[in-house]
């Protein structure tokens, strides 16, 4: 019982953690809305603490911001499969893709892709990719 107690306390320590990172980012993004390490930070943080949706409208916002970054693009589509939207993953990967993106062995285990993996989209990404030592899971 000691051992659980002690895991729940872990626990709750890293919500609070997340929660005083995210206020703080949160903060400075209200004095500079376009600060794109903050908001690269805070998106991160709000996906770490399952807050999905608000980490789409920051992963968005980057796209915006970062138009030719293929690491913006593929968070994006990251956001979008941990939202059930595949299609939106799918573009979002394609244009990371397109863009450079090249981290291949992340993108067949990042387990924010996990269901995304499962789609008939992915795959069809995958057969477009020249480098072919990528293993579905």
């Amino acid at each position: 019982m000691q051992a659980k107690n002690g895991v729940r306390k872990k626990a709750r320590a890293n919500h609070r953690e997340l929660d005083v990172k995210i206020g703080f980012m949160e903060g400075l993004l209200r004095r500079d809305p376009n600060y794109v390490d903050a908001l690269q930070l805070l998106g991160d943080h709000y996906t770490q603490r399952g807050r999905f949706a608000e980490g789409l409208n920051v992963d968005e916002q980057l796209a915006r911001l970062e138009p030719e970054n293929p690491v913006v693009f593929y968070n994006l589509a990251c956001s979008y499969s941990l939202l059930e939207q595949y299609d939106r993953a799918a573009q979002s990967l394609e244009k990371a893709i397109v863009l450079g993106y090249k981290d291949f062995e992340w993108l067949a285990k990042d387990p924010d892709l996990k269901k995304f993996r499962q789609q008939p989209a992915y795959r069809d990404i995958l057969k477009k990719i020249p480098y072919k030592k990528i293993r579905v899971r």
